[in-house]
């Protein structure tokens, strides 16, 4: 495995990949959704962290969510699966599919 060197934010990454920071951040909250080592945390100041992911994670989450689109009924359970706050999957259920 080669060594990381670098990260990205994981608003960067929802920019990048056209998704929605909330999605993102509910799907990564849990570590065992992505592969080990793949969700970073950030030190920004004495108590302050911003979510990463390394180029792996980027790509493990790009396939997590081209296989959850494969059909509405993934979609939506997918979505009931990985996200707590139901305004957030309103709003993700509402947008144009992909």
């Amino acid at each position: 495995m080669a060594a990381v060197t670098h990260v990205t934010t994981l608003a960067c990454v929802a920019q990048l990949l056209g998704e929605d920071l909330e999605l993102l951040e509910a799907i990564v909250e849990n570590d065992d959704n992505l592969t080990y080592g793949s969700i970073v945390s950030v030190q920004t100041g004495q108590d302050d962290y911003v979510t990463a992911l390394t180029d792996d994670g980027i790509h493990e989450l790009k396939d997590m969510l081209a296989d959850a689109r494969s059909s509405t009924e993934n979609w939506h359970g997918f979505l009931e699966d990985f996200v707590s706050d139901p305004d957030v999957i309103a709003r993700v259920k509402a947008q144009s599919p992909r």
